[in-house]
């Protein structure tokens, strides 16, 4: 029964957003999400939109089997990444705003040339991709297991759906969409809260105290998240392209508002997580003990929360696909046709990584933030400091933050293990830490020994 009900309900989402979708057919509102008459999106709109592009399924998901095994400072492990919403907010100010520039990619070539603009383009693309794969793997669980022909055919089915309608509209439609899939997500979510407080033996001092040692990898990890929203942000397109399309003043306040209403969302998981970890029997999955204390009518909210997400996520994820390679990149004429040509692309390259990678969702949230961190300097030195820096010491931040991802993959697969003998750490947090501190310190100690000179930076 559970079943149909999320078909229908997939069905019902697939019509009303081809409905509301528009089919544009200018640069503008194609790539920028321009009204006809060229006007900018509103401030509730670009709230509402950030929010959702940023509470993805895949993150739902994981702050509530991060609440689920490591309590309390799992969820706000996890929950901490949303800061990236306050330094994306600076980052897109100094950029823009300060500097005078109108993308990521063309302030990096200022200050690095094509070394910049290249790097930058190869870490957001994979960033892309693991966007299509992650909410996709998300869709798939829901309906089926690994491999079965349920899991293939929704996976199939809702990304073809979210395609069409991304191809149609561009980011104007994902924008447009985007509201709709907010205000039945906070609704959604709001019911799952309640049932969460309702819920037998629900109790605050016992959430409090779920997470007792301060050494334990929940802990570990918001540590870890700390040392990445300096760059997490800027190597996020959807969020990046979201951030140069209105006026100072609303494009402040949008990215204000949307980390304080993400992160509540993203709680809000994390505490049913929490709450499910607290009254586990031993064997139980995360699914399998909130379906035996909720019930079926709050587990298939609960998945219409990871659909909603799911979709909302995709085609921002094809809009900004589109503007990456289109725009950016300037692989082809800046035309509506050539963006479908590059969604349609990334739809492909996202179920390659589905049907031929891995499946833990943490990992690819890891790896891309350890990726990023080459930005961090960037940021540091550049976007708020105002300062010019010699390009070895981007290529040097650079190899260090692949590097150190690259590490992390190989270490938490379990296929090599240098860390532990080197400093004694054997959970994978741990060693996440170990990793991110010393991209961290090899990128800003490369970029403060290639410091030119103040006079060198163009008024």
């Amino acid at each position: 029964m559970e079943s149909f009900a999320l078909i229908g309900f997939c069905g019902l989402l697939a019509v009303v957003s081809y409905l509301i979708s528009p089919r544009v057919h200018t640069v503008q509102a194609f790539f920028r999400g321009y009204s006809d008459t060229g006007e900018a999106p509103g401030l509730l709109t670009l709230i509402f939109s950030q929010v959702t592009t940023w509470v993805f399924a895949r993150s739902l998901m994981n702050a509530g089997i991060l609440g689920y095994f490591y309590g309390i400072s799992g969820a706000i492990a996890y929950t901490a990444y949303y800061l990236s919403f306050l330094t994306g907010a600076w980052i897109v100010d100094g950029i823009r705003f300060r500097h005078g520039f109108d993308s990521v990619q063309d302030f990096l070539v200022s200050r690095f040339g094509r070394l910049g603009a290249g790097a930058y383009n190869c870490v957001a693309g994979i960033r892309l991709l693991s966007e299509v794969f992650a909410n996709l793997l998300v869709i798939g669980i829901i309906f089926g297991v690994a491999g079965s022909t349920a899991y293939i055919v929704s996976i199939l089915a809702v990304a073809a759906i979210t395609l069409g309608y991304s191809m149609m509209g561009g980011l104007r439609a994902s924008l447009r969409t985007d509201v709709m899939q907010m205000i039945l997500l906070i609704v959604v979510l709001a019911v799952l809260f309640g049932q969460t407080l309702w819920t037998d033996g629900f109790t605050f001092p016992a959430i409090v105290a779920s997470s007792p040692d301060l050494a334990g990898p929940g802990w570990i990890l918001l540590a870890v998240a700390l040392l990445q929203i300096w760059s997490y942000p800027m190597h996020d397109p959807v969020m990046m392209d979201r951030g140069f399309v209105a006026d100072r003043d609303t494009t402040r306040r949008s990215f204000l508002h949307a980390w304080w209403l993400s992160s509540i969302c993203i709680l809000v998981f994390g505490l049913l997580g929490v709450q499910a970890g607290l009254v586990k029997l031993d064997g139980e999955t995360m699914v399998v003990t909130l379906m035996r204390i909720f019930g079926d009518t709050t587990m298939l909210l609960f998945n219409v929360a990871l659909i909603l997400s799911a979709v909302s996520t995709l085609d921002s994820t094809f809009s900004s696909a589109a503007k990456l390679s289109i725009i950016d990149m300037r692989l082809a004429d800046p035309t509506p046709r050539n963006g479908r040509i590059a969604m349609a692309l990334f739809f492909v390259g996202g179920l390659a990584f589905l049907f031929f990678g891995g499946r833990d969702l943490f990992a690819a949230v890891a790896v891309s933030g350890t990726a990023s961190m080459f930005l961090a300097p960037v940021v540091f030195f550049c976007v708020w400091g105002g300062r010019q820096v010699a390009r070895w010491a981007f290529g040097v931040a650079f190899v260090a933050a692949i590097g150190g991802a690259g590490l992390y993959m190989v270490e938490s697969s379990g296929y090599l293990s240098v860390i532990e003998p080197l400093v004694g750490v054997s959970h994978k947090y741990a060693k996440l830490l170990v990793i991110s501190a010393s991209v961290l310190v090899i990128g800003c100690g490369a970029f403060a020994l290639g410091l030119r000179r103040k006079a060198d930076v163009p008024a």
